[in-house]
């Protein structure tokens, strides 16, 4: 392991069985050693790697033989090209949610001000910060039960300079201060207990409270949405992210619930992703 061609080499081959994207994991921990970004190894094959190096490389690679998502080891992941801490105290970001900042962002004017945005479940804070930073005029609150999530949630903010987002620590309106909001955007636990996908890849080393709900993965979701028209002062939005299979319960949910112009859209794999209701007022 001597040199990044030799590394390179030797980590997609240890990784070949245990994981699909081993060239990518590979390249991005080496990266993630290197300081730099992947067009260095290429340019750079032969490249030498210090004792060091090379010792983190290996205990790395190890541990994403094990399973360790690469995002926990490195700390990072990109969304919406921007970079933000990640740990195993919040979801890994996934580019299905950049459906729901597409569509939170298509009801908020860019000059909107006053205009309440409230992130349910923040964890990370990804949602709550792309909408401070694309939507600067907004007013943005994030709430999120753990306390753990929420230092990484005010992490991401302060490394992006949105120090305007105001975060609480609460499980989901309980303790939330007296506010109303224009638009309640979550990605709430959706996976039904017992779901077969638990126990395989990343979501093996993610916290399951982030994603486990009872009655089939719907009881975040049925308390979110009965507890928001609380929240709207006059006609509201409401965006959830689900299942890909939970469509036309999110859909009779809200319905009965009172929301109207309820419409659910697809994310890019085609997979239903994000339901909308309006909230009449």
């Amino acid at each position: 392991m001597k040199t990044i061609r030799t590394a390179l080499d030797w980590a997609i081959e240890l990784l070949a069985e245990h994981s699909a994207t081993a060239r990518l994991d590979s390249e991005v921990l080496l990266c993630h050693i290197f300081g730099k970004e992947r067009s260095f190894l290429r340019a750079w094959p032969e490249h030498p790697l210090s004792d060091d190096q090379a010792q983190n490389f290996f205990t790395l690679t190890e541990q994403r033989r094990q399973g360790i998502p690469v995002a926990y080891l490195t700390g990072v992941r990109e969304f919406w090209s921007r970079e933000f801490k990640v740990n195993p105290a919040v979801l890994i970001p996934r580019p299905d949610t950049e459906l729901l900042i597409e569509l939170c962002l298509n009801l908020i004017p860019i000059d909107a001000e006053p205009f309440n945005i409230l992130d349910l479940g923040t964890g990370s804070g990804i949602i709550a910060v792309t909408l401070a930073a694309e939507r600067p005029k907004a007013s943005v609150y994030a709430c999120d039960s753990s306390a753990e999530a929420l230092a990484v949630a005010r992490q991401n903010a302060a490394h992006h300079r949105q120090d305007r987002i105001q975060f609480f620590q609460s499980n989901w309106f309980e303790r939330l201060p007296t506010q109303q909001f224009d638009i309640i955007a979550s990605n709430p636990p959706y996976i039904a207990e017992g779901d077969r996908h638990l126990a395989s890849g990343d979501l093996r080393f993610e916290p399951r409270s982030a994603l486990v709900a009872a009655n089939q993965g719907l009881a975040d979701i049925a308390e979110i949405a009965a507890s928001a028209k609380s929240y709207f002062s006059k006609p509201g939005h409401l965006l959830i992210e689900h299942g890909y299979d939970q469509q036309a319960a999110l859909q009779d949910l809200f319905i009965g619930l009172g929301y109207q112009e309820v419409v659910t859209h697809a994310d890019l794999s085609g997979n239903p992703r994000v339901t909308y209701g309006l909230w009449p007022g």
